[in-house]
């Protein structure tokens, strides 16, 4: 009996893992069907989103799925990929299907959205022909979903054709409105009325600091504004992301700049006394050069310029710098991640969006045209928009309808998410309702959207290409006690004016020939350089 009773607690010991693991997804080797994602989402949330789709979708289709995802960088090496599969595609498509000759021309028209087809192919040019034969085909880049990035990134696919109405507003009417998904919130536009894309989660920008670096540099204020990380007491502690890699970062730095303008434009009222409608055109203009010149700042206190968005937060954690700005869920994540791991409950770790100096950005999702399963592609869509998809962003690991490991302390998209109070004890963060929030920034898209990747160029040219010199200069600048007239040069904003930002710098981005882009990068990279060295030389001459 007693041998039994070892042999049978053996066998319990052994059998029990093995009966309690978790049931192993659907390889791409074995399962019926492959869905190929391309996403710049960390490997928490790939990890969550293949168990919980593969999961609906058996229960919806009674076949197995596996997820292969794609994952070569930020959402910018994303659209530049997406693009050059497409021309790839296209020109065998052009080439070998239809007979016809490539040319330049060709390339650049198929994807330009201003060429609109009309009803008499006859009389097409070639241009009109090549935009004609893209919008009608299902070439496709091998890829079924695009998931993940900034909604800046979806407008611009949507333009060019590149991705396709997933139908999902015809399948779920009643999830698009005030009450569920509302068209737009704070003047951001959560989905495109043609159903070519559509948020999933929202995501806001702010702070996380590490409250004892700031100590021991002596800065008396937790950072509750952007214009907190021009402090010279942070000289070489803040922690950036290079906005030409990462949409995210670039999004951040517009919503610095239209705080700016938003921040002029109700000065102007005070100052003038005149209608707002009269002084929105010289707030923009005022307000752009007032964010740019503190985007400087906040570079010449960078320690670095990252690839990464996710290295600063891991940074400001451990200690390696003060300030790092990130995307919301980073923040939460750096902190939670430093308390329950690191520190217990010393609250060491920080983190604050200002209300008024963020607006909340959707991270959307679309179906890729062509795209090789698309049946499945519609139904990833359908997932993530159903509550069963919503509850992974925001649910704690184990609870009903939650994630498997990962808490992902994201914002679930739908308004009715935050309104069922019987989802709050299982809720990662139940006091947060971004509906509800105070003293939003109201998004003007037609003040800056259009010229995203022209800030972004700038910055890089501004702060990253001259950081040696910016650094030195506004070294000596601190040293001297902030002398007027060294800020000044500094901070000469005459060459990237929201004129010139407009005019001649967007027109060499769109050039067809990129040396021009490469021309007007070394022309800047020399303006601005030219006046750190002047400004620095103010400073060291000015009287103390």
């Amino acid at each position: 009996m007693k041998r039994a009773l070892l042999l049978l607690a053996l066998v319990t010991v052994v059998a029990v893992p093995f009966l309690l693991r978790p049931r192993k997804l659907a390889t791409v080797g074995n399962a019926d069907e492959v869905l190929v994602i391309i996403t710049p989402h960390n490997e928490a949330l790939r990890y969550e989103y293949s168990h919980g789709f593969s999961e609906w979708y058996r229960a919806k289709t009674g076949r197995t799925i596996a997820i292969d995802w794609r994952v070569i960088g930020g959402t910018t090496e994303i659209t530049r990929f997406i693009e050059s599969e497409y021309v790839a595609a296209f020109q065998n498509h052009w080439t070998k299907k239809l007979g016809r000759p490539w040319s330049m021309e060709v390339q650049a028209a198929f994807q330009d959205g201003r060429l609109k087809p009309d009803d008499s192919p006859a009389d097409d040019t070639i241009e009109l022909a090549a935009r004609r034969a893209f919008l009608g085909s299902t070439i496709s880049c091998g890829l079924d979903v695009f998931f993940g990035g900034g909604s800046y990134d979806y407008i611009r696919q949507a333009e060019a054709g590149r991705i396709v109405d997933s139908g999902i507003l015809q399948l779920h009417p009643e999830w698009f409105g005030d009450g569920v998904i509302p068209q737009s919130f704070t003047g951001e536009q959560y989905w495109d009325p043609e159903g070519r894309w559509v948020g999933d989660v929202l995501s806001s920008y702010g702070m996380i600091y590490n409250r004892d670096v700031l100590q021991r540099l002596g800065v008396a204020h937790e950072p509750r504004q952007w214009d907190d990380l021009q402090d010279p007491k942070l000289q070489g502690e803040v922690a950036l992301c290079d906005p030409t890699k990462s949409s995210s970062i670039a999004k951040a730095f517009e919503n610095v700049i239209q705080q700016q303008m938003h921040r002029r434009w109700v000065q102007l009222v005070r100052e003038t006394g005149r209608k707002r409608t009269e002084l929105e055109a010289q707030a923009v203009a005022e307000g752009w050069v007032m964010g740019l010149r503190l985007l400087q700042r906040i570079g010449a206190n960078a320690r670095y310029f990252t690839d990464s968005s996710q290295k600063p937060p891991s940074d400001v954690v451990q200690g390696n710098s003060a300030v790092g700005l990130c995307i919301d869920f980073y923040g939460r994540a750096g902190h939670e991640h430093a308390e329950s791991r690191i520190d217990g409950t010393s609250g060491r770790i920080g983190y604050y969006s200002p209300p008024d100096g963020t607006v909340l950005s959707p991270d959307p999702l679309a179906v890729l045209r062509g795209a090789p399963n698309p049946a499945a592609a519609r139904a990833f869509v359908e997932y993530a928009l159903s509550m069963e998809g919503q509850k992974l962003w925001g649910f704690k690991p184990g609870t009903p309808g939650g994630t498997e490991r990962y808490e992902l302390h994201r914002l679930p998209i739908r308004r009715d998410f935050y309104s069922a109070k019987e989802f709050l004890p299982h809720r990662s963060d139940p006091e947060v309702n971004p509906y509800e929030a105070d003293n939003p920034m109201i998004y003007h898209p037609e003040w800056t959207n259009s010229l995203v990747r022209e800030m972004a160029f700038v910055v890089r040219v501004m702060c990253q290409d001259t950081h040696p010199e910016l650094v030195a200069a506004w070294q000596a600048i601190i040293r001297a006690g902030l002398p007027a007239e060294a800020l000044a040069v500094l901070g000469d904003m005459s060459a990237v004016t929201y004129p010139e930002m407009n005019g001649r710098i967007k027109q060499a981005l769109n050039s067809r020939d990129k040396v021009d882009e490469v021309r007007l990068a070394s022309e800047l990279a020399g303006t601005f350089r030219r006046q750190y060295l002047k400004a620095a030389e103010i400073a060291r001459t000015a009287p103390r």
